[in-house]
């Protein structure tokens, strides 16, 4: 078959994108392909840019803006960004956000990572695949619907915990009464529901350890916590920076559990960076002040991502 050329026109040479994508060589061949694999990539750039990408931007311009939606928006600068750092309850919502990242994250890579060992042992087909559904079923839940049973089960007064705790002559734990103990309690929550992503990327990044590594380990006399710390955790250290990236930034922006359970309460203990910036925005209608929180966290989310990536240079292994 003849390869296809440019048509010619009234006006000289014309170029023919159906015929440039026509053509029966080499060249052309490419140029199909990397047009089909634009189309499949399409619809999640186009969700990008429209869902994420423009909201941020949309935000960022907002946030010098003083708007309640019902009146025309009055632009005033810096004044939500000065207002923003003198506000103590902003303040204390990004301490509880950084702190309950701090736990969750620890918690939850270290739970996770134990399960995944502990399913990656020998053991039969169908209780690998029990154990595997049953921690990872809650994933499945969502936010809210996890916040009001898991409200309901750590009640005070009726709680079916606290009832269990009673039983063995522990006294009532306030759980979500008391600021010394919401936080935990959010983590566990928390953890509970989402353990199941990290646990998925452990016993996946596992099975992708060459079975001849692990065995040379054996010979060498590698066993025990000697095989895990230096053999296991430096080939799943990509999987470790993965989960850590992730859940860094899920963590950040916490906000359908605490807000289910609590509230933010007793007080602001529990009230999250993203509670303030929908309470601001969308309860007391000030979205120029909620979008100027918004900014703040999505620099700190793009901060705290850029340092994992610099520091994972000294401490990630690629096979």
């Amino acid at each position: 078959m003849q390869a296809a050329t440019p048509m010619r026109g009234s006006s000289g040479w014309q170029f023919s994108p159906i015929a440039w994508l026509a053509e029966d060589t080499l060249a052309g061949i490419a140029r199909r392909r990397a047009l089909l694999g634009y189309l499949f990539v399409l619809p999640t750039v186009l969700g990008i840019l429209i869902f994420t990408a423009g909201p941020v931007v949309v935000s960022l311009g907002l946030s010098f803006f003083k708007w309640n939606v019902f009146q025309p928006a009055e632009y005033v600068g810096f004044v939500n960004y000065r207002r923003l750092f003198n506000d103590l309850r902003v303040f204390i919502s990004f301490v509880n956000t950084l702190k309950f990242v701090l736990l969750a994250v620890a918690l939850q890579i270290a739970v996770s990572l134990s399960i995944a060992l502990a399913v990656s042992q020998r053991m039969a087909t169908w209780l690998r695949y029990y154990f595997r559904t049953a921690f990872f079923l809650p994933l499945l839940m969502s936010g809210a619907a996890t916040g009001v049973v898991l409200g309901y089960m750590l009640h005070r007064e009726f709680g079916v915990v606290n009832y269990y705790l009673g039983l063995l002559g522990i006294p009532r734990i306030p759980w979500l009464n008391s600021s010394n103990w919401v936080l935990y309690t959010m983590v566990l929550a928390y953890v509970w529901q989402n353990m199941g992503f990290t646990l998925v990327l452990f016993i996946g990044g596992l099975n992708n350890i060459p079975p001849e590594i692990l065995d040379a380990a054996d010979v060498d006399g590698a066993t025990g916590w000697r095989r895990l710390w230096h053999v296991i955790l430096p080939l799943l250290s990509p999987t470790m920076l993965f989960a850590l990236v992730t859940g860094i930034i899920g963590g950040l922006q916490i906000f359908d559990i605490p807000y289910v359970m609590t509230r933010g309460g007793p007080g602001d203990a529990s009230r999250t960076a993203v509670m303030v910036m929908y309470e601001s925005a969308f309860k007391n209608m000030e979205v120029g002040y909620g979008s100027s929180v918004a900014v703040i966290l999505f620099i700190l989310i793009m901060l705290v991502t850029a340092m994992q990536f610099w520091l994972s240079k000294r401490w990630v292994f690629y096979q």
